[in-house]
């Protein structure tokens, strides 16, 4: 097994996003197959999908295009087949052409499976079922450096309370995308003698996707 590390990994943000693609279907099938008529994609473009009947599986998650033909694409790498079932909804490609060159570290949180507790009258111990997943959250450390483009499209984006998607690209070709709102401001930290930073948020909107290429 090959291990990867956090070396020259690069990091870029959602620059700009295409028009609304109509789905009129999404198989339940591995991988699945969305149809749309002449949607314009090619193998290799990422799109993020909001849905807006059935299959919320999908709802706001980032993938990558492949098979596509005139009117279908794969959802690379997604098995749906126990998703519900897709009803409507649009996709939209994007770009990513926001780079960042500040970020210092990548510090996940959230998540985690939550869970009801409940008790019966007639027993003496609780139970717990699962419910949702908490909001998985990304918090970066950043070079403070208010003339860098990146960092300013990141304020501009949580100025607006808007979802960026954000896609991690590894030295092996390993890559990770995320769709979240970006928090961020110029605020300077740090102590004497250390580095002046800045700290960035992106609270996960969809669940990310990891491609092994």
């Amino acid at each position: 097994m090959a291990v990867t590390r956090w070396i020259k990994v690069a990091v870029a943000m959602q620059s700009a996003i295409g028009a609304d693609l109509t789905i009129s279907g999404i198989t339940l099938a591995s991988p699945g197959v969305g149809t749309s008529t002449a949607h314009g994609l090619a193998n290799g473009d990422y799109v993020v999908f909001t849905i807006s009947g059935g299959m919320q599986q999908l709802n706001r998650r980032v993938l990558r295009v492949a098979g596509q033909t005139t009117n279908t694409f794969q959802l690379e790498g997604l098995d749906t087949t126990t998703f519900d079932a897709f009803s409507a909804g649009t996709c939209n490609k994007i770009t990513f052409g926001t780079s960042f060159s500040t970020l210092m570290d990548a510090a996940p949180s959230g998540g985690d499976q939550q869970f009801i507790t409940y008790r019966i009258l007639h027993d003496d111990q609780e139970y717990q079922i699962p419910s949702v997943k908490s909001a998985q959250i990304y918090t970066f450390r950043s070079l403070w450096e208010p003339s860098d483009a990146a960092l300013t499209a990141a304020q501009t984006a949580s100025d607006a309370a808007a979802e960026r998607a954000v896609r991690f690209t590894f030295s092996d070709s390993k890559k990770f995308v995320f769709n979240g709102y970006v928090g961020f401001t110029f605020q300077p930290q740090g102590g004497s003698g250390e580095l002046v930073e800045c700290t960035m948020t992106v609270t996960g909107k969809g669940r990310g996707t990891a491609y092994a290429t």
